[in-house]
């Protein structure tokens, strides 16, 4: 099996923390989105080939996953942002067996080990949601098989939302389906990989569609922090071995190397390794590695590298390399 994982967004929505750092590679409960993924990969095994398509940062994208993983890898650019589809497209040359798409900006739970015995043209996996209106939705006939995919629907036609998971055991059929799509004109400005799974469809594909049982969106700062929360719960909780004084509220991910005093820590509570913490309250809060905080009181807060902040109140978000003092707390 191959896997093809899309990573070529700048990230806007996570702005200023994305301008230097790629979007996949953002920590929650102290690890990069996309090291869930590719740990999920490990497990699973039978993957001849992870294909990147790779754009924005994509020398730090490179770095990290020849130093941390051993698949055998390609870094394809996608140098024009023309869509799904398009990303797909690049992949081509590489694909000569059945493909797994992932897209890393959310975290699933999701037993992979079912594309091993389907006889499915594909599988697309989906999660019921209530905000039904914000994604691509998935229609199923009476066999649980996909009949179309309709793009932030005004009525609940159906709430299992698409959350970019895929496997395609006819992978001549996808590029074909993809061919066709790079050929219409652009739907809403981009080319839809799910415009190539409907013309899969249309030509008698059959596309199973299995439920999720977590899905965690890391796309915006305020689900970013809401993943790490879910991360914590699901067991990737760490205390601290010292905390000098303080008041730790379960549950929180403290790294080797962080110095806390006289504060409160927690709940959902990360903390990068070499970070210092005094004289401060922090909860629901991400914080990046040799970043000092004092005086401060914080919560729902996004807090890069190397940053100072002292005597300051309230919800923050903080690039790498940032200072700022405020007034001066009790």
């Amino acid at each position: 099996m191959k896997v093809i994982i899309p990573l070529a967004g700048k990230g806007t929505r996570l702005r200023p923390h994305t301008h230097i750092t790629p979007k996949p590679m953002l920590k929650v409960a102290g690890k990069p989105v996309m090291a869930y993924i590719l740990e999920d990969l490990e497990k699973l095994g039978n993957v001849e080939q992870i294909v990147y398509i790779t754009g924005h940062l994509k020398e730090k994208v490179e770095e990290y996953v020849r130093a941390e993983f051993d698949f055998p890898a390609v870094f394809i650019e996608q140098k024009v942002q023309d869509g799904t589809a398009g990303a797909v497209a690049l992949a081509r040359e590489h694909v000569d067996q059945p493909v797994l798409i992932i897209f890393v900006d959310t975290i699933f739970d999701a037993d992979l080990s079912v594309i091993k015995s389907t006889d499915a043209d594909g599988i697309i996996w989906v999660k019921e949601v209530e905000d039904y209106q914000r994604f691509g939705v998935v229609v199923t006939d009476q066999q649980g098989n996909m009949t179309k995919i309709v793009e932030k629907p005004t009525t609940p036609i159906s709430k299992r939302a698409n959350i970019g998971l895929y496997y395609i055991r006819n992978w001549k059929l996808l590029y074909e389906g993809i061919d066709w799509v790079l050929k219409q004109p652009k739907n809403k400005g981009e080319y839809y990989l799910t415009d190539a799974f409907q013309y899969m469809i249309d030509k008698g594909a059959k596309i199973r569609v299995i439920d999720v049982e977590g899905w965690y969106d890391a796309g915006k700062i305020d689900t970013l922090l809401e993943t790490n929360r879910a991360m914590l719960e699901k067991g990737r909780a760490r205390r601290p071995a010292k905390n000098d004084g303080c008041t730790i509220v379960d549950p929180v991910y403290v790294e080797e190397g962080v110095t806390l005093r006289r504060s409160t820590i927690g709940p959902n509570v990360t903390l990068g390794a070499g970070a210092v913490v005094e004289d401060s309250e922090l909860r629901d809060t991400l914080v990046g590695e040799r970043t000092k905080i004092l005086r401060s009181v914080l919560h729902d807060s996004l807090i890069g590298d190397d940053v100072l902040l002292e005597g300051v109140r309230g919800e923050v978000t903080m690039g790498d390399h940032s200072e700022v003092r405020g007034a001066q707390t009790a």
